[in-house]
């Protein structure tokens, strides 16, 4: 801790800093919604509805040739011209979803413009308040883009709405963030679940940092990265899987990093980590220092000292295993099957269990079809069906969640019943009635969490997890996270970052785990952070991002742990720390310093901070 720092926390003490919960505006939140879901579809309803009525109903539906269908001109225009017009209908859709969201986004900008700097999260502020409205108003359209038919013009939408800047020849993969505050060059690749996270929280009452991300040309992420608030990463820096950085790090660039948090990685354990020989380095100039002689004719000699070395007979090769013996000669498929249950194996018997799906599906779908014939029975006039039909639509969809809530509940009911779920550690095995029972349970649990993630509205998927036995309340957040639906309870206001997993079951080895998890109340959990069964955290508790506990770790609380597996690090002081100071990370010359930075906030409310 620096001086600044520790004169800082000497001045304030803790029952001198405000705790107010913050209040949502869901109000905003759901007219907003509404306004971009029902207007971005009035207009390819309406063309969609023209060319059904008007062109392929009669030149197509209304035929009682059948071989007509396929002989005459219109009829087969009509049926080659139907997929295309469905797919221009979807295109104009997801233009005007980008269209009406610009709206919204640069209506909010223009009261109140995007500014670095950090938002207390314990004083309602008209930032805090923007901040909040548009980090949901780009949720939808993000959503539409990346989950749908043609992801790869997300970086358009973003363009396009203004809430990031982004090159031409740079992919996104799939993440929970990248959607804001950020400026990304040229031919960059972000692969699967990297992030660029322009927003860190600190706790339910500390701050959130808010700070642009600047990406050079050329970057490379290579998987479940994090880029954090206020972060500069110059042109050609390749960051290997996890590598991530802290807030307001400073990459020069031309090189490699790896590690938590990152750091430059040498010549030499680039060519062990990606496995390079000399060869390949004569051959590929890709790689940096591919030209050092003197480390082309180490790495030469190091491989002719182990080639030279005596390889023992076939007969004498035998692996000790304590007390055993293993013969490779003697060596059976059986015994090279790999000793662990896999995915594939539990899918095996997962699959008998998706009948369940059907009743559940066919019970909700009949729910739908009671209001679709309501509807055309008492709306005759085809003028006001259209106008409706995308109201209709919403509302049958959320119906026909509800029915598979209920009915998928009503099964729930009917299997705890005949087993009861319990703690402890079971065989992974088919036959195992503990084992099948859990993975009946989680089928039935899957398909409706997984139709409440695709909701436009990210905090219903708690009324699911409620439903289905979790204790936590409406208070408690998980942003595009993913949470067992068992055997896990949440206290007050906790707070699950983008892309965590909390599992209160997992299968190891032969074995299946299942212990309950404990969030205690203002608990934070930081973004594609997995909590492995057993764990417990503690009040006030913050566990960093990409971080893991293991089985039964207990963590204590008002601490700060971080690390693959975590380790506490410091006290969690967020409320108490100067708000008006960040540090400032130089990776490549390893070299930190203060830089004073004004408060995101109006004047008059300051001194509460």
């Amino acid at each position: 801790m620096t001086k600044t720092e520790q004169q800082s926390t000497e001045n304030v003490s803790e029952d001198q800093v405000p705790q107010e919960e913050i209040k949502f505006p869901y109000f905003s939140f759901l007219l907003i919604f509404f306004i971009i879901y029902l207007a971005s579809l009035i207009v390819p309803a309406l063309i969609f509805l023209v060319y059904i009525f008007l062109y392929f109903l009669p030149q197509f539906l209304e035929i009682t040739n059948f071989f007509a269908l396929f002989t005459e001109i219109k009829s087969l225009i009509a049926l080659i011209t139907m997929p295309l017009v469905l797919i221009c209908c979807y295109l104009l859709r997801l233009f005007f979803i980008g269209l009406i969201t610009r709206g919204f986004w640069r209506s909010s900008e223009k009261k109140l413009p995007s500014k670095n700097g950090i938002i207390p999260r314990n004083v309602p502020s008209k930032a805090l308040n923007y901040y909040q409205k548009r980090s949901f108003m780009i949720k939808y359209g993000k959503n539409s883009f990346i989950k749908g038919a043609f992801p790869w013009l997300s970086n358009w939408f973003f363009n396009f709405v203004g809430s990031n800047q982004i090159g031409k020849g740079t992919t996104f993969e799939e993440s929970s963030g990248n959607d804001k505050f950020a400026i990304v060059g040229k031919n960059c690749y972000f692969g699967v679940n990297s992030m660029l996270a322009s927003h860190l929280v600190d706790g339910t009452f500390g701050n959130i940092n808010y700070f642009q991300i600047k990406v050079g040309d050329n970057v490379t992420t290579a998987g479940t990265n994090l880029i954090a608030p206020g972060s500069e990463v110059h042109d050609n820096s390749y960051l290997l899987p996890i590598a991530s950085t802290p807030k307001h790090s400073v990459l020069k660039g031309n090189n490699f990093y790896w590690g938590l948090p990152l750091r430059k990685i040498f010549r030499k354990k680039i060519m062990k980590y990606l496995g390079v020989t000399p060869k390949d380095l004569e051959m590929n100039d890709n790689v940096e220092g591919y030209a050092d002689k003197k480390l082309l004719e180490k790495l030469k000699a190091e491989k002719e000292l182990r080639q030279s070395e005596i390889i023992p007979k076939e007969e004498q090769i035998k692996v000790n295993l304590g007390e055993d013996e293993i013969d490779i000669n003697n060596l059976t498929e059986k015994k090279l099957a790999i000793d662990f249950t896999t995915s594939s194996a539990i899918s095996r018997v997962n699959i008998k269990f998706l009948i369940l799906y059907i009743p559940i599906f066919w019970l909700s779908g009949m729910l739908d079809s009671i209001i679709f014939y309501t509807y055309t029975y008492y709306v005759q006039n085809g003028i006001l069906m259209a106008f409706f039909l995308p109201t209709l639509v919403i509302i049958m969809w959320f119906v026909f969640i509800l029915g598979c809530f209920f009915f998928s509940k009503l099964f729930l009911v009917l299997i705890n019943l005949i087993h009861k779920p319990k703690e402890g550690i079971f065989k992974a095995e088919i036959g195992d009635t503990d084992f099948e029972f859990w993975c009946l349970r989680t089928e039935v649990k899957k398909i409706v969490i997984w139709l409440i993630r695709n909701w436009p509205l990210p905090w219903m998927d708690i009324l699911a997890f409620k439903w289905f036995g979790i204790r936590m309340s409406l208070s408690s957040s998980l942003y595009d996270s993913w949470c067992d639906g068992e055997f896990i309870s949440f206290g007050r206001r906790v707070l699950v970052g983008q892309g965590a997993t909390i599992m209160s079951s997992m299968v190891v080895g032969k074995y299946l785990i299942i212990k309950n998890v404990i969030c205690g109340d203002y608990s934070l959990i930081g973004g594609h952070t997995t909590i492995a069964p057993g764990t417990v955290i503690g009040e006030d508790t913050f566990v960093s991002a990409i971080s893991n506990t293991i089985y039964n770790q207990i963590l204590e609380p008002g601490w700060l742990y971080l690390g693959i597996p975590v380790k506490k690090l410091k006290e969690n002081k967020y409320r108490k720390e100067r708000r008006d100071i960040i540090m400032k990370r130089d990776v490549d010359e390893e070299e930190k310093f203060e830089i004073e930075h004004e408060i995101n906030i109006e004047d008059d409310k300051k001194d509460l901070t």
